[in-house]
C-alpha cells in the first residue's frame, strides 16, 4: 500500500498586536461628530485617502472634509500617510481600534460617554440598514455567515460583565487576520460584528437625582 501523498502545510498567521487608542475626554468629544466617525471608519477599513476622495464618498465639500480631518489629526486619531503624490495630502488611521471603557464618573465625562455612544449607535444603525438592503444580493455563503440575533438571559451584573468578555474572542480573530486597509486574499472581505449588551429597558430603577439633602 502506497503512503498517502503529503499535504501542504496550512499557513498560520502569527497573532499580531492590535494598535488601539483610549481617548481622553477632550479627544472623545471630537469623535461625537458622526462625520468624523464615518471618516475614521473609512480610513481604517479602506486604507489611506485624500480629503477630496473622502468628500466624494461622504457627499461633502472638500473644505468641510479637510476641517474634520484636521480635528481627527489634532487628537491623534489619524496621521499623514507617506505617498508618491506630492500634490495631495494623504491620511491614514493611527490605530485599528478605539477603546472607551465604561464610565464610572459623573458630570461632563458621563455626558461625553453618552454622546459618543449615541453617535456610534446612529452609525451602526445606518450600516445595519445598508447591510439589510444588500442581503438579498449576497452570495449564499455570505448570507449564511450573516445573522441578526436577539437573546435575553436573566443574570446578575457580574455574570453579564463576564459574558461581554466574548469581545476578547472576537479580538483574537482580528489578531490573526490581515490588517484592515491592506490587500487581503480574494475570498476575504471586511466582516462587521456589532455587540450590544444592556439590561432590558425599563427593568431597573432609575437613580434618583441628588437633591442636595
Amino acid at each position: 500500500m502506497k503512503n498517502p501523498r503529503p499535504q501542504p502545510a496550512q499557513s498560520v498567521t502569527a497573532p499580531r498586536t492590535l494598535s488601539r487608542v483610549v481617548p481622553h475626554p477632550t479627544a472623545l468629544k471630537a469623535l461625537t461628530h458622526p462625520v468624523r466617525l464615518r471618516m475614521l471608519g473609512m480610513l481604517r477599513v479602506d486604507g489611506p485617502a485624500t480629503a477630496t476622495q473622502l468628500a466624494v464618498r461622504l457627499g461633502l465639500n472638500s473644505g468641510a472634509t479637510s476641517y474634520h480631518l484636521r480635528q481627527l489629526a489634532q487628537y491623534g486619531f489619524i496621521e499623514e500617510a507617506p505617498h508618491a503624490s506630492r500634490r495631495d495630502r494623504w491620511w491614514r488611521a493611527s490605530h485599528e481600534l478605539t477603546s472607551v471603557p465604561a464610565s464610572e464618573v459623573e458630570g461632563e465625562a458621563l455626558d461625553l460617554d453618552l454622546a459618543f455612544n449615541q453617535a456610534i449607535l446612529s452609525l451602526q444603525v445606518g450600516q445595519m440598514q445598508q447591510a439589510l438592503e444588500e442581503y438579498a444580493e449576497l452570495p449564499v455563503e455570505w448570507r449564511k455567515a450573516s445573522t441578526a440575533s436577539d437573546i435575553i438571559i436573566p443574570m446578575t451584573a457580574e455574570q453579564a460583565e463576564a459574558l461581554t468578555k466574548l469581545t476578547d474572542t472576537i479580538l483574537e480573530a482580528m489578531r490573526v487576520a490581515p490588517p484592515l486597509g491592506e490587500l487581503a486574499p480574494p475570498d476575504m472581505v471586511p466582516f462587521s460584528i456589532m455587540l450590544h449588551a444592556f439590561p432590558y429597558p425599563g427593568r431597573l430603577p432609575h437613580r434618583e437625582e441628588d437633591d442636595g439633602s
